[in-house]
């Protein structure tokens, strides 16, 4: 890192919103690993069904994608060049969670349109990350 290129006001701005985004995802990704059987058994039947046979390995890409999220983001406020491919990690992560919520277990069916909103956002902000990341690499403001 180049410590005489400082990064604008707003990479400092963009990286923090990134970070709570992430942290919201995250505090989901707790409330969803940590539900209780009552909560579990309060919820509608159709979604119900689609957590409980929800393989392993997609839960894990939903851990990969939001921590992935949060520690990518932390490394681009202390401006280290790791931040990119970890951020890279982060969307492979949310590729697949999605993938598997629509392709596999037909989600579509369960939340309809308006479960399209979250996972749109998220491969939204995913990709910026991986771009924002990259573009500040390439203005020096990483190591």
């Amino acid at each position: 890192m180049n410590p005489s290129v400082k990064p604008p006001l707003w990479f400092w701005a963009v990286s923090a919103a990134m970070l709570l985004w992430n942290g919201l995802g995250a505090m989901a990704y707790v409330a969803d690993a940590t539900i209780t059987a009552d909560a579990l058994n309060a919820l509608p039947e159709a979604e119900r069904a689609l957590r409980v046979s929800r393989p392993a390995w997609a839960t894990a890409a939903f851990a990969v994608a939001v921590f992935g999220g949060v520690v990518g983001c932390l490394l681009l406020l202390v401006r280290s060049r790791w931040a990119s491919p970890v951020l890279v990690l982060s969307l492979l992560g949310a590729a697949v969670q999605i993938m598997h919520a629509f392709l596999i277990a037909n989600a579509y069916e369960v939340y309809g349109p308006p479960g399209l909103i979250v996972p749109a956002l998220v491969l939204t902000f995913s990709l910026f990350l991986v771009w924002f990341a990259r573009r500040a690499r390439a203005r020096g403001w990483l190591g």
